[in-house]
């Protein structure tokens, strides 16, 4: 019988080697740097910093996000100081803390996907997670979306880039597993899923729509149930590794999507309302693997049984 001492939390995500399943998203934990007073931030799986891209963006027009029942509509736009912001004054600092650091990118061609991560991989990143799937810019979720497109340039950003590739994918789409599929052909070290789901709130009084963005991303336990489903499928099709997202904030969140097939999962809105989320779900992983008298993560890895 495992004890919760002798428990291990490391796990594997293709190349990239984990400490333990528990990471933050990209988007919900700014730089890390804000977190420095609340958070031990060395003691997290990964940190993954919000997204970059190849010049710097103010994002959309307000209002940018709002409170919906079990959730949060954004439409942030990708906010973000650009590449050479990025590597010269936050990625210095990022990469003095004792956590992996895996960087979003997002671009709006292919060679420019290729590009940033070529470029920012040369940095000694753990890994790049190419956000394939972000449904509040133009054109964002187009790589996401096509089995051709997503696997084109997975491939094209593989064969420039040395370090771990991961694909972020929408749920928007009507076979999420075939996407999968396309970025496990094209190379990459795993899939992460879910994004947000396209969604919208509006003001009746004012008859428009409450972002200024029109529609956005929603995210927070009402999406949980659809990231669950979406992991399963994938897990039951595609020998490809996966990072679970979507209304995570308890530890029987967590089991629930390493169940699934999950082998680490992000933490996204749950950051907002409690920062210090993260590590505590780290505390309580061990205990919630005894239970089942596993060793270590990959032991329930895609136990579900159907």
């Amino acid at each position: 019988m495992s004890t919760t001492e002798t428990i291990q939390l490391a796990t594997n995500i293709g190349r990239l080697s984990l400490p333990n399943p528990i990471m933050v998203a990209s988007g919900t934990f700014g730089y890390a740097r804000e977190m420095q007073h609340v958070v031990d931030v060395s003691r997290l799986g990964a940190v993954l910093p919000k997204t970059i891209t190849a010049e710097p963006r103010i994002g959309n027009a307000p209002w940018r996000t709002v409170e919906v029942s079990a959730g949060l509509l954004n439409a942030i736009g990708l906010d973000n100081d650009g590449v050479e912001a990025f590597l010269e004054h936050h990625l210095p600092y990022l990469q003095s803390l004792s956590a992996p650091i895996v960087v979003s990118v997002a671009g709006r061609t292919q060679a420019e996907f290729v590009a940033l991560a070529s470029r920012v991989g040369a940095y000694g990143v753990a890994a790049i997670e190419l956000n394939l799937s972000c449904p509040n810019v133009s054109g964002g979720v187009d790589f996401g979306s096509n089995p051709t497109s997503c696997h084109d340039v997975v491939a094209a950003t593989r064969k420039e880039c040395d370090v771990p590739i991961l694909a972020k994918l929408t749920p928007n789409v009507t076979r999420i597993a075939e996407i999968a599929q396309a970025a496990a052909d094209g190379g990459a070290d795993g899939v992460c899923l879910i994004n947000t789901v396209l969604a919208m709130a509006i003001d009746w009084r004012r008859q428009r729509p409450m972002l200024g963005n029109g529609m956005g991303g929603m995210s927070g336990p009402a999406i949980k149930p659809i990231a669950l489903r979406c992991v399963h499928q994938v897990a039951s099709s595609v020998n490809v590794p996966i990072i679970g997202i979507g209304g995570i904030a308890t530890i029987d969140d967590v089991m629930q999507f390493i169940v699934a097939g999950a082998s680490a999962v992000q933490i996204g809105t749950a950051n907002y309302y409690d920062p210090t989320v993260s590590v505590r779900l780290i505390d309580q992983l061990p205990a919630a693997l005894g239970e089942l008298g596993a060793n270590c993560i990959k032991d329930v890895v895609g136990s579900l049984k159907i």
